[in-house]
C-alpha cells in the first residue's frame, strides 16, 4: 500500500537545519559518524544503486543514540541532578540509559513488557532503572509520565521533541555528506522523529531529494492519518521497534510538508529483508532496522534505477528470532524442504531413502520416523524428514526422485 504526502518548499518553524548542524556538534565523539556503504546485494535485487548506513554501529547498536545525546546535552543542572525518564521498545531506552550514564544522570526506563529480552537486558546494562509496565508503548507511556511527575523526572520523549528529532537529523547529515549521489532517501517510521529529522536535514543539503516513509502493516499510523482515516493499530510484528500507535505531532507537522510518500509493507516482507541482509550484506538488522530493505523489496518497481539512500537504523534482534527468520526464508527460498512420506514398514527403506537424498546431493538435516500411532496401517509408517538443497531447482530434483518410489508431499 502507498499514501502520499504533500511536499512542499516552505521552511519548518519547528526545527531548521541550524538545529541540526549544532546537534552534530554537540554530540560529536560521543556518537559514531557511521559509514555508508554500497550495497550490491540488495541492489541487484531490484536494479538500482543502493547505499545502507550502518547504525548498527553505534554503541548501543541503534541510531537512536543521537537523539537522546543531543536531548541529555541541553538538560539544565536542576534536570540533570533530578534525573530522567523515558518509555521505550528498546533502542531509544539504550540511548537514554547509555548517555545518562555517561553524564552521571539517573535514569529511569519504561519499557512495554513485549520488549525483547536482549533490549531490556542491555538497557539494564548500562545503569537505568528499568520498570516493565502495559501492553503497549501507549500503557508504558502513561506509566512513565506518571512516574515524572511523582518524582520530579524531565522526560525524555522518544520523538516529539525538537532537540531528540535534531539529533535524528543528524544521520541524514552524515549520509548525504557521504553518499552524495543519492536521488532518493527511505527511512522507517515508528513515532516519526528520524524521518522529520532527515526531512529537514535533506532539504537543505540536497534540494529536491525524494524522501519516503516505510510502516509495517499492524502499525502504519502515519499512513491512516496522511489518508484522513481513523488510526487503528495493533498486532504482532517483528518490527516491535517501530510498533507506535501515535505519530508524534511535532514529527507528524515536518512529514506533512516535506514527505513524498508512504508506503506500508507486509510483515513476510521484514522477515526477507532481514534474511537478505545478514546473508547478502553480512549486515544483522532487527526488523525495524531492516525496514527500509523491506520496501525495496515489496515495491521493487518504484524504486528501480534509483539511486537510493537508507538507513539500518538498529541491530538489536534476539539471537533465536534471527535464527527462525533465516530458517523460515529458507524454507520460503526452497532450500530447505520439509518432506513427509509414507514408507512400507520393514528393513532397509530408511537407509534407501537416505541414499536417494544423498545420491542427489541434498544433506539430512532432520529425521521423525513414527510406526505406532501416524500411520494409516500397521504395516506402513509415516516418515517426516527435513532436507537442505542448493536452490528451488535441486529441491525438485530431490522430490522427484523421492515420489518415483514413496507417496510423498512437501509440507
Amino acid at each position: 500500500m502507498k499514501f502520499s504526502a504533500s511536499n512542499t518548499s516552505e521552511p519548518n518553524a519547528i526545527l531548521s537545519f541550524a538545529d541540526i548542524e549544532k546537534a552534530a556538534a554537540r554530540i560529536a565523539g560521543r556518537v559514531l559518524h557511521t559509514p555508508t556503504l554500497p550495497c550490491e546485494a540488495v541492489g541487484r535485487a531490484i536494479g538500482a544503486s543502493v547505499f545502507l548506513k550502518l547504525e548498527t554501529f553505534q554503541a548501543t547498536g541503534s541510531f537512536k543514540e543521537r537523539g537522546a545525546a543531543n536531548r541529555l546535552a541541553l538538560l539544565s543542572p536542576a534536570e540533570r541532578a533530578a534525573g530522567v525518564i523515558t518509555m521505550s521498545a528498546g533502542n531509544h531506552a539504550q540511548g537514554v540509559a547509555r548517555h545518562a550514564s555517561l553524564s552521571g544522570i539517573a535514569a529511569t526506563i519504561v519499557m512495554p513488557r513485549f520488549t525483547p529480552a536482549t533490549k531490556v537486558s542491555r538497557t539494564a546494562g548500562w545503569g537505568a532503572r528499568v520498570e516493565l509496565h502495559g501492553e503497549t508503548l501507549v500503557e508504558s507511556a502513561a506509566h512513565a509520565a506518571l512516574l515524572a511527575e511523582r518524582e520530579g523526572l524531565t522526560m525524555v520523549h522518544p520523538y516529539d521533541d525538537p532537540a531528540v528529532i535534531a539529533g535524528q537529523g543528524t544521520l541524514a547529515r552524515e549520509l548525504i555528506a557521504d553518499a552524495p549521489e543519492i536521488d532518493t532517501l527511505v527511512i522507517p517510521v515508528g513515532g516519526g522523529g528520524m524521518i522529520a529529522g532527515a526531512a529537514v536535514a535533506a532539504a537543505a543539503l540536497k534540494p529536491g531529494i525524494e524522501i519516503i516513509g516505510v510502516e509495517v502493516e499492524t502499525y502504519s499510523a502515519l499512513a491512516q492519518r496522511l489518508a484522513g482515516k481513523p488510526v487503528s493499530v495493533g498486532g504482532a510484528t517483528i518490527a516491535e521497534g517501530i510498533a507506535v500507535r501515535d505519530i508524534g505531532d511535532l514529527p507528524f507537522s515536518i512529514i506533512r510538508e516535506r514527505v513524498a510518500e508512504v508506503l506500508v509493507v507486509p510483515e513476510q516482507a521484514i522477515e526477507q529483508a532481514i534474511a537478505l541482509l545478514a546473508e547478502g550484506a553480512k549486515v544483522i538488522a532487527e526488523g525495524a532496522g531492516a525496514a527500509a530493505v523491506a520496501a525495496l523489496l515489496a515495491f521493487p518497481d518504484r524504486f528501480r534505477g534509483r539511486r537510493i539512500g537508507l538507513p539500518v537504523c538498529g541491530g538489536n534482534i534476539d539471537p533465536r528470532v534471527l535464527a527462525n527468520v533465516l530458517l523460515r526464508n529458507l524454507l520460503r527460498d526452497g532450500r530447505l524442504l520439509r518432506l513427509s512420506l509414507e514408507i512400507p514398514d520393514r528393513p532397509g527403506v530408511l537407509a534407501d531413502i537416505a541414499a536417494r537424498i544423498a545420491a542427489h546431493e541434498g544433506n539430512v538435516i532432520e529425521v521423525s520416523h513414527q510406526r505406532l500411532f501416524a500411520s494409516p496401517s500397521v504395516q506402513s509408517a509415516h516418515l517426516e524428514v527435513m532436507v537442505e538443497a542448493r536452490d528451488p531447482a535441486h529441491a525438485e530434483e530431490i522430490t522427484t526422485a523421492l515420489a518415483s518410489c514413496y507417496i510423498l508431499k512437501r509440507i
